[in-house]
């Protein structure tokens, strides 16, 4: 790939540099310089760890699917981000796996780049499913080595309280998978136990987990108590405006996804979720029954909603690139330095997306 170049406002791992940002697939360099004040701001790409699909494909349905809500999200600020499964027979989950797997070998133009999966289940609690499609199973260690064999799979949203949920977090965490707490029901001290087993964050901060009560803080509780890190959805739906302050201030790293189904960059309408199919009106996705189902948030949508919040674009980019790409290990990711891939978005003055580039690749 050739060498390309942006000039404009660049927030860089160090703070805002004025200047010039040279990149192939990977930042050559950042020099500075004068710009006029009406320049782009550049900032990392978003890093998105929850997306079950987008652009009216589920990623339950394969590869196609997940090629469709790859090229939907990069248009919307999505550099790199995991395709998510949902509770599903083993079957249908290693399919799901395999077509998730050909995307990130082998990405194309115009598309986020796919880190690898998300497993959303099976092992969750059948009292605390939200959305998700009545398969859930205790863990299977047999099970567990033939999907750590497919190599996809990179992050796991599991139960701790369910039998033999803690044994599988030290099973995970010892093949080198991260282990997020989420559609639980479990109480707060065996929520410290799953995070002393070696689970790292949670999913979904308050949905779909034990809430914090003053004399039962259930997983809630223990994420403000204890998280360095957790996931949550921004979307004004899932999370009241004042409990994400809270969660702000109590959780160091605490970084958004999108948990963006099939209908996200849709109109209204439905759309499938696993075996589910979902409704989405107005900016809402709901099951027949009423359950919220997921999202229709894309990550620009995301960081105009912590803006709106008071966050300053420097700690809102934090938490759309770089928190969420360091959960992962990836320290080439979700930031603007030399030798990261040139993943960038850029944005005008006004805070709306006007470029994004993915490994050097203009997408929008």
């Amino acid at each position: 790939m050739s060498e390309a170049q942006r000039a404009g406002h660049i927030l860089t791992s160090d703070g805002w540099v004025d200047g010039r940002i040279e990149f192939d697939s990977h930042i050559v360099a950042i020099e500075a310089g004068e710009v006029p004040a009406d320049a782009p701001s550049i900032i990392p790409g978003f890093v998105d760890l929850h997306v079950p699909g987008g652009g009216g494909a589920d990623v339950m349905q394969g590869e196609g699917a997940v090629r469709t809500a790859a090229r939907l999200h990069a248009r919307h600020g999505t550099t790199s981000f995991l395709p998510a499964t949902i509770t599903a027979p083993e079957d249908e989950l290693i399919g799901a796996l395999a077509g998730i797997g050909k995307v990130q070998t082998a990405r194309q133009p115009g598309e986020a780049r796919v880190l690898g999966a998300h497993m959303e289940g099976p092992y969750i609690n059948v009292a605390r499913l939200g959305a998700q499609p009545p398969f859930v199973r205790d863990p299977d260690p047999a099970f567990v080595e033939v999907v750590l064999g497919e190599g996809v799979v990179k992050l796991v949203t599991l139960a701790p309280e369910i039998t033999g949920g803690l044994d599988m977090i030290r099973q995970l965490t010892a093949a080198g998978i991260v282990v997020q707490i989420g559609h639980s029901d479990a109480d707060y001290e065996t929520a410290c136990a799953a995070l002393k087993a070696g689970a790292r964050g949670f999913t979904h901060l308050f949905n779909a987990m034990s809430p914090l009560r003053h004399r039962a803080p259930g997983v809630a509780g223990a994420a403000l108590a204890h998280g360095e890190y957790a996931a949550l959805i921004p979307d004004g739906i899932h999370v009241a405006p004042g409990a994400i302050k809270v969660a702000l201030r109590c959780i160091p790293r605490l970084f958004v996804v999108t948990d963006a189904t099939a209908a996200a960059g849709m109109p209204d309408g439905e759309y499938p979720l696993g075996t589910h199919t979902v409704t989405k009106h107005d900016e809402s996705v709901f099951l027949v029954d009423g359950t919220l189902a997921g999202s229709a948030l894309t990550m620009d949508r995301a960081l105009a909603n912590l803006l709106d919040l008071g966050l300053s674009l420097e700690e809102a980019s934090l938490r759309t690139s770089t928190y969420p790409a360091d959960f992962m290990g990836r320290l080439d990711r979700g930031r603007l330095q030399a030798g990261a891939w040139a993943d960038l978005v850029l944005l005008d003055p006004a805070r709306r997306l006007v470029e994004v580039i993915v490994e050097g690749e203009a997408v929008r």
